[in-house]
């Protein structure tokens, strides 16, 4: 009985101890403005990754986090795509399994039909690769159908599958029939079902079958979050076809309609945080949406060091109205011998005054192999263990204090998130 007291005791603590998330959705206003408690399912992963922390008083800290009763919703961890580690990304599905798992901020990255309607792709034409487009008729009307592999009388390959299916290519009602697939290709086919192949082996094809991979439009994506009760950060995409768009259909258009219709569902701008790898599309939203560009998002799209921005051009940011910027998470970590330390834009940025958030936790595979690739490479060195991954996101969050992390598998966020109290 004393046993079962306690367990009671600590829920209600537990309950008390944790800020509220305010949920997403305005229509009507009071149920707006009521604080919602988001209960969530992190899954093994995240206690996963603590056990295989290298032992230091962090771990200790985040293994005692283990025996909450309950986890929250929280607005630092970002589903990257939704959960595009296990789900097809940018689909309903995709986007359940985020909220599911603990993210307080979700992501559509916004691209046009041929017809002008948004939807949710994370280009505009990655059809052939996150969707079944090429075996269905409408691979037809791809700016190029699908090629198959060819090879040589040595069986070397001399040219790999391709093609090329845009969002622009077909109507949204066409669009709406595709399935969602698992972003990925299989450069040695011969068919089209043999294209949709080359799934990495770290993820999985499990929730990528024919009754799921529910594809939507940007509109119903800001509905199906208010219901959620997240808040929203929609990517505007570069456009891969010639702006304007058959001749009258131009850029500013194209941002001004992904406001419009937050404003059309009666989102609140601070439930919203536009983004764009373009500076002239977050001027714009800041000139003519004020409010929904005072959360504007920057984002960088720098390939190394080299390319990352200078303290006087973060400053300039600034100056024009940008506060927050979000670069790839390599920008802003370095190594301190064996230790990951905030990197010298890090550090540029606080000094800017600006906010921060990065991308994307859990989009490298395997980290103990100690070849991580483009997310790793400032610090790569300094990782040993899938467990890095927790003092990865403990120095974004403590040292360099950023916003939020995109990730790919959400719940590894939120268990962080929720461990050190982060639901601001």
């Amino acid at each position: 009985m004393l046993g079962t007291q306690r367990s009671i005791v600590t829920g209600i603590l537990a309950l008390l101890a944790v800020p509220l998330v305010q949920t997403a959705d305005a229509s009507p206003q009071a149920k707006a403005d009521r604080p919602l408690i988001a209960r969530v399912q992190l899954g093994p992963r995240p206690f996963f990754l603590v056990d295989k922390m290298t032992d230091s008083p962090l771990k200790d800290e985040l293994e005692a986090c283990a025996s909450r009763p309950m986890f929250f919703r929280s607005p630092f961890s970002i589903g990257h795509r939704g959960a595009a580690m296990q789900f097809p990304e940018h689909t309903r599905e995709s986007y359940l399994a985020a909220a599911k798992m603990g993210a307080g901020v979700i992501e559509c990255d916004v691209t046009f039909t041929q017809d002008r309607e948004l939807v949710c792709r994370h280009s505009q034409c990655d059809l052939a690769t996150t969707t079944n487009i090429v075996a269905t008729d409408l691979n037809e009307k791809c700016t190029q159908p699908f090629e198959p592999a060819e090879f040589d009388e040595n069986g070397n390959r001399t040219q790999a599958a391709s093609a090329i299916c845009c969002t622009s290519d077909i109507t949204l009602e066409e669009f709406k029939s595709l399935r969602g697939k698992m972003d990925a290709s299989n450069p040695d086919a011969l068919t089209p079902e043999e294209y949709l192949g080359g799934t990495p082996d770290w993820r999985t094809d499990l929730y990528a079958g024919p009754t799921s991979g529910t594809l939507m439009t940007h509109a119903e994506s800001i509905e199906l979050f208010k219901s959620l009760g997240v808040k929203m950060t929609p990517e505007l995409k570069t456009p891969s076809v010639e702006m304007p768009f058959e001749g009258d259909y131009t850029q500013e258009d194209f941002a001004r309609q992904m406001i419009d219709e937050y404003k059309s569902a009666r989102v609140r701008p601070r439930d919203v945080y536009p983004q764009s790898f373009s500076i002239y599309d977050v001027i714009y939203w800041i000139r003519h949406t004020p409010l929904y560009g005072r959360q504007a998002v920057y984002l960088d799209d720098a390939n190394t060091v080299d390319e990352l921005p200078s303290l006087s051009e973060l400053m300039s940011y600034k100056a024009q109205g940008i506060n927050i910027v979000a670069p790839p998470t390599f920008a802003l970590l370095a190594t301190d011998g064996d230790e990951i330390v905030p990197s010298q834009y890090a550090l540029n940025a606080k000094a800017a005054g600006l906010d921060i958030i990065t991308w994307t936790l859990e989009r490298s595979g395997l980290l103990a192999d100690g070849d991580n690739g483009f997310y790793y490479q400032t610090f790569d060195t300094a990782v040993t263990d899938e467990g890095a991954v927790m003092e990865v996101l403990d120095v974004l969050a403590q040292d360099i204090g950023v916003l939020g992390v995109f990730a790919d598998w959400p719940a590894t966020v939120t268990y962080y998130a929720n461990c050190k109290g982060l639901f601001h």
